[in-house]
């Protein structure tokens, strides 16, 4: 552990150089990737430095027991007693920082809610769903933008298309993806009585073109009218699009935005990650296994966590999770949730470095 360590710090202090070098300063891209690389390791390099002065003042206290004096002693080892747990604490929160981090975790994502079973109650619960992750998405100071939205009839909406731009958005937001199920008294319900509805949300990372192994040849692209609700500007102009990777025969397709510009965009994005997935199983198969194990593979059907009003509950059913405070959830206090997830994908990860 500690040559890995002498490593990181040794490639921080030769970034800290690169960052003044005027050659690097010149060229915005590179001196933007040196310094982020720079911030990143910040944080494991400082609590390095607090490591390494923390083990040289248990070692002069070790000398001290040595000593002839009894007040020496007797004050060496009360000191000992306090660094030690201190010690082993700080080994635990470096194990944490060298984990390796998904390069993915630092993406924007495209972020979808739609209303699943349970007809109009199902719409007004994807509408509170926004409501909750637009809280949380605030103050984490992130930006938002509304791709297409088609609202519920009683409320709410039946589909969500977002785009969420900040700092590691799908870090923390990868875990959302699956089926949330709602346990309440509908708003429409006259009798009382609680009901189980559901609405699922998709989380997809924003990919680049060269993130992907794409010849921009082998793209074929069509343009056609949308059909179904938008009135009449859908019906008139050929807004849809879909591309059609040639080599592996994958489509993608976007009638999501009002403009074409925009499902150009969406399609493309699409399009990328469907043939990422194709390219990560190809060439990381076993890896990408291990990472899906614990939020499963993401699939709309997986049903990930449970609303319960009546008891003021929430669990989630991945980690075995429950708190009682689904009020202050709703109102977008979901960083208990999120840090437990991230401490559970952690601590497997760990297990599999062990292995």
């Amino acid at each position: 552990m500690i040559d890995k360590l002498e490593a990181i710090q040794d490639r921080y202090m030769y970034l800290e150089e690169q960052m003044s070098d005027p050659e690097v300063i010149s060229d915005m891209n590179k001196y933007k990737k040196i310094s982020k690389e720079y911030k990143d390791l910040k944080e494991i390099v400082d609590v390095y430095k607090s490591y390494k002065e923390l083990i040289g003042n248990i070692e002069t206290a070790k000398e001290m027991l040595e000593e002839n004096d009894v007040d020496m002693r007797e004050m060496a080892k009360a000191e000992l007693e306090e660094l030690e747990p201190r010690k082993e604490d700080m080994e635990e929160q470096i194990k944490v920082l060298l984990i390796p981090k998904d390069p993915e975790d630092e993406r924007d994502v495209i972020f979808e809610i739609r209303a699943g079973t349970g007809g109009d109650e199902a719409s007004i619960f994807a509408g509170d769903l926004y409501r909750m992750y637009s809280r949380y998405f605030d103050s984490l100071g992130w930006k938002t933008e509304i791709v297409s939205s088609n609202e519920g009839t009683a409320g709410g909406y039946s589909k969500l298309v977002l785009e969420v731009s900040g700092e590691d958005v799908y870090g923390k937001l990868k875990f959302e993806s699956g089926a949330h199920r709602v346990q309440r008294v509908p708003k429409t319900e006259s009798q009382g009585r609680v009901h189980t509805s559901a609405a699922t949300v998709a989380v997809m990372p924003k990919l680049e073109m060269e993130d992907v192994d794409i010849n921009k040849a082998d793209l074929k692209v069509d343009t056609f009218r949308s059909s179904g609700a938008g009135g009449q500007h859908v019906n008139k102009t050929e807004s849809g699009v879909r591309f059609t990777h040639l080599p592996t025969g994958i489509v993608a397709e976007s009638t999501d935005g009002r403009s074409q510009i925009k499902n150009r965009e969406i399609a493309l994005q699409r399009l990328y990650q469907k043939i990422y997935e194709v390219q990560r199983e190809q060439y990381e198969s076993e890896q990408a296994q291990k990472r899906k194990s614990l939020v499963g593979t993401g699939d709309r059907s997986g049903k990930i966590r449970t609303y319960n009003y009546p008891q003021n509950r929430v669990t989630d059913h991945r980690i075995n999770l429950t708190l009682y405070s689904l009020d202050k959830v709703m109102e977008g206090n979901l960083e208990e949730i999120i840090e437990a997830l991230q401490v559970a994908e952690n601590a497997e990860k760990m297990k599999e470095g062990a292995a």
